[in-house]
């Protein structure tokens, strides 16, 4: 894969959860949820302040086929600044899945009660 295909194949994950987020939260608005461009440093999906409130999580996407996940959650808690990293992984062909820190989980799964 080439460098350029490999980037686009990125951006097309990174959009595919900023509409993930917009549409689990219909009342934000599309510039509340933007994907990073390319090379800019920090979060893969970039928050406004109304969309931190409605999903507090610093997201880190990868789209690859083999996952050094160690690797990935340290940069994605590197990225956090302050808020819950939310790493969000995927293969090819295959559904999203994430990983978040287990205080954040459980916290998640009792807010349900």
């Amino acid at each position: 894969m080439t460098p350029r295909s490999s980037k686009a194949k990125g951006r097309r994950f990174q959009q595919e959860i900023r509409a993930a987020i917009l549409e689990a939260f219909p009342d934000l608005e599309p510039d509340d949820v933007r994907v990073a461009v390319m090379g800019e440093s920090g979060e893969d999906v970039k928050l406004s302040p109304a969309a931190r409130r409605a999903f507090p999580f610093a997201i880190e996407a990868k789209n690859v086929e083999r996952l050094n996940i160690w690797s990935a959650l340290t940069q994605a808690e590197k990225n956090a600044g302050g808020y819950t990293p939310l790493l969000v992984f995927r293969r090819n062909r295959t559904k999203p899945y994430v990983a978040l820190p287990l205080a954040a989980f459980v916290k998640l799964v009792a807010e349900r009660r």
